[in-house]
């Protein structure tokens, strides 16, 4: 049958690929080696994504458009509303970022008005039903809800209506179309199941099939192949049928075969590969590849020559309701085009490339996925680089492979899309579908997507809506209709340069392309240019309209310069710009940025001026010096910019314009000379900016003898030499050339040497370092040489530092071994008589260290070294000294010129362990020193004690005492032991110091004389004293605390009691007679007495607290007769002094020691019965003659202390109780809960769990529900822990393999769900006849392991017992290991089983 016209038409004017534009295509993004093993997630993510953009699709047109409503210009895309607008280099200042991603309204989304209007008007005029499918080909189907399919042409006409409303009855709603590649064949699939197949061109009936797939089930999906006489269904069993169409003896007839059965798993989306007319000889047609996606994995199967699987690919998981997707699209890969299949289901988008090998096979390659944010429920090639997506939200997104970019998003909710849900249930015959298919069929849209040569038709219920490509010149136009003039000129420029995504309609070579769109860009500047200054806020602030040219100005800049058309910056848009002052300013200011970066290197005359004017008109001086450097100067009035440069001190624009405009290196010398000349010869100080100026003449200097040009650059090769020469001669001219007659010679270098001598030193070194062998350069060298020591040497105009610099600056090039300067030796000489004048105090450290530098440049200069020596000893320059006795290996004496140098005086310590310890110095030099040190120890402790020590400890160990009797002042002796004898780091604790333990008794006696409050810690921490020594010394000198100390370390407690005792009683009787005198005296004696008595009592509570702490101490180790004698005499002194301050009236003291005398009280409470206690203070003298009242406080007080502590104690072990009560509960609770096993069978054997009636085995069931017989398990290695003592442990065989291993104490650190506490062991007994009536019983035996059996029933049997604070004295007793307490049996493996109170086990319910 011959194809319609229309058909032919739209074939020929609409293909997806053309292979005569393949040549352009970037082979990077495409250059994917075949691998058996798919590349890793990470590795890909890692890919660097640089690609080029293939310009290989024309902007294709199926239908006429003329009959289209197309409101797309309007809809703005996520992604150009989202351009951004980065300020840059200034605060307001807008400047073009090329990263930045345009790419504005990518679909041209139009409704199709004339179909819509007749699928409105079927539905309503002749009852056709809702559209349920559509298809799109050379010509476009309908189907309805009433069975009919509306066939429309490319001008949106209705041309066939097919079907009548009776066979719709009988068939229900068209569930399915397909539309064979010529255009001539319709395929409908319908609710009900059945198939029919219409000539296109008559409109004829051909096939009613109704036996191609079992009855009962809808038609989800038919489609022809690439034959024509090959068609594929699948219906909502989910099973898919081959049908061959067959015309014998013009008998049409139709084979149906089964290619997957829906009891395999069920197949939803099926996807033959169909290639486009330029593809239709591509090799791979001949296997008729068919992709199926079942709801768990993908199939790609070929139909010809034989039915082969080729590939199954499994889904990752995802959510049960997602709808699978299959897209098939010839792709350009590696200078080739092979199909490529694209499918999700869910979020990620996956990639099989499908190639034919050379042997036949075909060969399927990963590619990378795509992740995306949404559920996908339709996927849809537009192009073999772009995507577009709908989800489930019903938002379409257009996405870019190559780089996975979003590039436009876009509502489908005025689509009001038409959904599958009805015939994936399969309503029309009963809804007999399985459960998931139901799922997955409430997002199924597969017949309201067609695509078709570069456009996609989306139906609705009461529309039918187009997308496709904009070309590029629609994209930038819309852009531009919105007013957003810097996102078009963006996008343009990604057009430009071949970066942009979904480009349609730019065809030809690179060059061709590049010129039309520069064209285009050139024509949107001069609308951005018109439009800013139409704008433009005529009134308002002056801010505003810098702000609003600051946004726009930049960016015209920028672009004309990528585009390389300065020229149209400089005439066209700056004479339009010119218009407006405020657009002028702002253009010249923005010019400043490409002038620094060297993108702008020329301007054109007028604009030179004008921007000369603007910058000096408004104060930019820095900016225009930035300018004028990068600039090509020859474009400028010299003499204009000179003047304007050195009137605002631009001295580096000032020496570019003469060195680069007119070859004159000379005059800016001359002119800065000129400033700074005057006020250094007057000897004035120099300004700030004078400075500045002297600093950049040394730099300038600097450059134009290196041969680099001032201030970036380098001077052009022809000119180095002479202008090397030219600097050298004006350096060393006589006179300047406007000079008055008092004018000293040399100015130039005289000036330089009073601005910074050794900076311009520094820059002749470099200078020197380069003259090899060039001999006029030599000449200039030894000039320049002469001229200095002329100048400098004999002059009292210099200091010093400055003749010192400048001998060392020539003792260095003499040294050098090329050396070519000759300099007189005597000179050398004067300069040492003139650095070494003891009459001149001036610049003492000065001219030390210059003549130290001298000396250490080298052997080039010598001295006569004894002349030097006494000099230097003359003038005190006692580093000089050092530096001479050092050659002579004269180390003691070294030691002489730190001590008489008050600077270096601490530095001494240092000199002498360094020489001791190195091994680079002999014994006899060794020697020498350790005479010299002993001789001066005095000076060096008085020093500094501390180092003088660490010295003694390393290097004079045997001479301590012989240092010890030179030491004269025993404050001294003190300073020196006490940092001897404390420990240190990093010595070695080997070395022992002779007689040591006279020594740390030695110590101890000058601490008692000098340092009483480190006696204390001194005796803790040291171990070297002897005892008894120690304590007749503390008792020379009284110090009680310390012997207290020592006679608790000797073990006579009651002796330390004793001296301790005394001195508090000391204490309190000065506390007595002070408030005696306070009672006697009058007002200001007593408030002075107070103070005394509150230091006082502050000394009773320390000497107090010493005692407690040191009856605390020892009280454990003591009978109770011995705690007695240490606890009642303190009680006895603290209750005399209490009665006797009570005698005198004074309140705040008796207060005072009545609450210290409580607090002896409590402590002794620990120790000492209460009764003793009582009957003690009952038989006191003191108390014993007075009246009850007396002792009535402090009896009341340990009364009120024991009813606290009883209340104490027994709300803790209620509180105990109370949780221990809990926790066994809640665990008797778990351990006797019942089990309901889940089935009645064993689930190892499979077998009932009483397999026969006379057998008595035994039965295990698991808190995990799951059940088996015993030897079941022994067979399967289940149980473990088996041992003599121990009853076997099991694990569930099902749930522990499950998990990946054996269950066992090894492979299962913590209890689960197989290992309950509570394991239950069920044994069925067999029973008389009368039993077996009544059925038989069970016996159920809780069993714990033996460890928590033992551990319960002890716990139950306390529980019976009288007293329940028995499991607190059971547990304590338990700690302290003496006997096996009650909770602790005698077991193997439980050494130490402690009872843990913690929350009860989580229950199943």
């Amino acid at each position: 049958m011959s194809e319609s016209p229309d058909a032919r038409s739209l074939l020929s004017a609409s293909s997806q690929l053309n292979l005569a534009e393949m040549d352009p295509i970037d082979d990077k993004e495409f250059d994917i080696p075949q691998v058996d093993t798919p590349p890793t997630l990470e590795s890909i993510l890692n890919e660097l994504e640089d690609e080029e953009e293939p310009f290989v699709l024309e902007d294709t047109c199926v239908l006429n458009t003329d009959n289209m409503d197309a409101h797309s210009c309007d809809t703005s895309s996520l992604a150009s509303s989202d351009s951004g607008d980065p300020a840059h280099l200034k605060r307001k200042r807008r400047t073009v970022d090329l990263n930045a991603t345009v790419h504005g309204s990518v679909l041209r989304h139009s409704l199709l008005k004339g179909i819509s209007a007749q699928i409105v008007s079927a539905a309503d005029k002749v009852d056709a039903g809702l559209p349920t499918a559509i298809t799109v080909s050379g010509v476009i189907a309908v189907g309805t809800s009433h069975g009919l399919a509306l066939v429309f042409d490319t001008n949106q006409a209705l041309r066939l209506c097919l079907g009548t409303k009776a066979t719709g009855a009988e068939f229900g709603a068209v569930s399915a179309l397909s539309i064979n590649h010529d255009c001539s064949r319709l395929l409908c699939g319908f609710a009900k199941g059945q198939i029919t197949m219409w000539d296109l061109a008559s409109g004829k009936l051909l096939r009613t099939i109704t036996d191609a797939h079992p009855p009962g089930t809808a038609i989800l999906h038919v489609k022809f192949t690439e034959d024509p006489t090959l068609a594929v269904c699948n219906d909502s069993g989910g099973s898919v049928f081959e049908l061959s169409f067959r015309r014998v003896m013009g008998m049409r007839s139709c084979d149906s075969r089964c290619l997957f059965s829906g009891s395999k798993g069920e197949v939803c989306c099926i996807e033959p590969l169909r290639a486009p007319p330029d593809f239709r000889e591509h090799p791979i047609t001949h296997y008729s590849l068919l992709a199926m996606a079942s709801l768990t994995k993908i199939l790609v199967i070929g139909l010809k020559p034989s039915l082969k699987v080729w590939m199954t690919f499994p889904y990752s998981k995802s959510d049960p309701s997602s709808v699978p997707q299959l897209a098939w699209q010839f792709v350009p890969v590696q200078k080739t085009v092979n199909p490529m299949l694209a499918f999700c289901k869910g979020d990620t988008v996956h990639f099989l490339l499908v190639k034919k090998e050379e042997t036949g096979t075909i060969h399927v390659i990963k590619q990378k996925q795509l992740h995306l944010s949404c559920d996908i429920i339709s996927l849809s090639w537009i192009n073999s680089r772009t995507l577009v997506l709908v989800d489930s939200h019903e938002k379409l997104q257009v996405v870019d492979r190559p780089s996975q970019e979003v590039l436009e998003t876009l509502d489908l909710e005025q689509v009001q899309l038409v959904y599958n849900s009805r015939h994936f249930k399969s309503l029309a015959t009963g809804g007999n579908v399985s459960q998931a298919l139901a799922l997955v069929g409430e997002k199924a849209c597969y017949q309201s997507v067609s695509s078709y040569a570069g456009q996609i038709v989306y139906l609705g219920t009461k529309s039918a809506h187009i997308m496709a490509l904009r070309n590029w010149r629609e994209r930038i136009d819309c852009l531009l209709k919105q007013e957003h003039f810097v996102e078009a000129l963006s996008l343009a420029w990604s057009f430009h340069e071949g970066t942009a995504k979904a480009v349609v309609g730019l065809l030809g070579d690179p060059m061709k392309r590049k010129g039309v769109v520069s064209d285009k860009m050139v024509e949107i500047l001069f609308q951005l240019a018109e439009h800013a200054l139409k704008k433009c806020p005529e009134h308002g602030k002056i801010q505003v309209m810098e702000q609003h040219f600051h946004d726009v100005v930049p960016v015209l800049v920028d672009y004309c310069l990528l585009l390389k058309r300065a020229d149209l910056m400089f005439n066209q848009l700056y004479t339009q710009l010119v218009e407006n002052t405020v657009a002028k300013g702002v253009f010249l200011e923005s010019l400043e940025s490409y002038i620094v970066a060297d993108r702008l290197g020329h301007l054109t005359t007028p604009i030179m001026k004008d921007l000369l004017a603007h910058y000096h008109g408004n104060g930019m001086m820095d900016s225009l010096e930035r300018c004028i450097v990068h600039l090509d100067v020859t474009s400028l009035d010299i003499q204009q910019v000179v003047q304007v440069c050195w009137e605002n001190q631009l001295y580096d624009a000032m020496i570019y314009v003469f060195n680069s405009g007119i070859n004159d290196y000379i005059t800016p010398m001359e002119k800065l000379f000129a400033v700074i000349g005057p006020q250094l010869r007057a000897g004035r100080s120099l300004k700030d900016e004078e400075v500045v100026m002297g600093n950049k003449l040394l730099v300038y200097i600097s450059c134009c003898l290196a041969g680099r040009a001032y201030p970036l650059g380098d001077i052009p090769e022809d000119l180095v030499v002479q202008v090397k020469n030219q600097v050298f001669e004006f350096l060393i001219r006589l006179h300047s050339g406007d000079s008055l007659e008092e004018e000293e010679v040399f100015p130039f270098i005289r000036t330089l040497l009073h601005f910074d001598t050794r900076e311009f030193l520094n820059v002749l070194a470099m200078t020197f370092e380069d003259f090899k062998n060039d001999k006029q350069a030599l000449e200039y060298q030894q000039r320049l040489v002469d001229i200095l020591l002329q100048v400098m040497v004999d002059n009292p105009d210099f200091t010093p530092s400055q003749v010192g610099g400048l001998f060392t600056f020539l003792a260095r090039q003499l040294a050098k071994p090329d050396n070519t300067l000759f300099v007189n030796r005597k000179l050398f000489d004067q300069v040492l008589e003139f650095l070494c004048c003891p009459d001149d105090d001036s610049r003492h450290t000065e001219r030390q260290q210059v003549l130290l530098e001298l000396l250490q440049v080298g052997g080039v200069v010598q001295f006569d070294e004894g002349r030097l020596l006494a000099l230097a000893e003359k003038a005190k320059f006692y580093q000089i000294c050092e530096f001479l006795y050092e050659k002579k290996h004269l180390y003691d004496r070294i030691i002489d010129c730190y001590l008489r140098d008050p600077l270096r005086k601490g530095e001494i310590f240092s000199f002498i362990h360094n020489l001791l310890s190195m091994p680079g110095y002999g014994p006899e030099e060794k020697h020498t020193v350790r005479d010299k040190v002993l001789q001066h120890i005095q000076e060096l402790v008085t020093l500094d004690p501390s180092k003088s020590a660490d010295l003694v400890v390393f290097h004079f160990t045997k001479e301590v005492q012989q240092i010890i009797s030179e030491l004269q002042d025993d404050r001294l002796l003190f300073q020196f032991l006490s940092c001897l004898l404390e420990p240190r780091e990093g010595h070695h604790p080997g070395t022992v110091l002779p007689l040591e333990r006279d020594l740390h008794e030695l110590l101890l006696d000058l601490l008692c004389r000098f340092g009483p409050q480190q006696l204390l810690s001194f005796l803790q921490t040291s171990q070297h004293y002897r005892l008894e020594e120690a304590i007749q010394i503390t008792q020379k000198y009284h110090h009680n605390e310390a012997t207290a100390y020592l006679l608790e370390k000797k073990g006579d407690v009651h002796g330390a009691f004793a001296v301790l005792l005394e001195t508090l009683k000391e204490t309190l009787s000065v506390l007595t007679a002070e408030s005696d005198r306070a009672a006697d005296g009058g007002e200001g004696r007593r408030d002075e007495e107070e103070r005394e008595s509150d230091s006082t009592l502050t000394r009773v509570k320390d000497s107090l607290n010493d005692i407690i702490v040191l009856g605390h101490r020892n009280s454990d180790s003591l009978y109770q007769q011995q705690r007695e004698a240490l606890w009642f005499p303190l009680l006895e002194t603290m209750m005399a002094s209490q009665k006797l301050v009570k005698g005198l009236k004074d309140e705040h003291t008796f207060e005072v020691l009545k609450e210290l005398t409580m607090k002896v009280l409590n402590c002794m409470s620990s120790f000492i019965s209460l009764p003793a206690i009582i009957q003690r203070i009952l038989q006191d003298p003191v108390y014993g003659k007075g009246k009850l009242a007396e002792i009535q406080g402090l009896i009341l007080g340990m009364l009120d202390t024991f009813n606290y502590e009883q209340t104490l104690l027994e709300t803790t072990t209620s509180l105990l109780n109370h949780d221990l009560h809990w926790s066994l509960a809640h665990l008797r609770a778990a351990v006797t809960r019942g089990l309901h096993p889940r089935q009645d069978y064993c689930n190892i054997c499979l077998q009932q769990y009483k397999r026969r009636q006379d057998s008595a085995e035994e039965i295990i069931v698991f808190s995990c529900g799951h059940l088996y017989h015993q030897q079941c398990l022994q067979q399967k290695d289940s149980g473990w822990g088996v041992t003599s003592e121990l009853p076997q442990r099991w694990s569930c065989y099902k749930c522990s393999s499950s998990q990946g291993g054996r269950g066992g104490p090894s492979t299962e650190p913590k209890r689960d769900r197989s290992t309950s506490l509570a394991q239950t062991r069920v044994t069925s007994v067999l029973h008389d006849a009368g039993a077996e009536a009544h059925g038989n019983k069970v016996f159920l035996d809780a069993t714990l392991d033996l460890q928590q059996k033992q551990s319960w029933d002890q716990l139950r049997c306390l529980y019976r017992g009288p007293s329940r604070l028995s499991i607190l004295s059971e547990l304590s007793h338990g700690h302290s290991g003496d006997k096996a307490g009650l909770l602790i049996p005698a077991q193997p493996g439980a050494d130490h089983f402690q009872l843990k109170l913690c929350p009860p086990p989580l229950l199943e319910e």
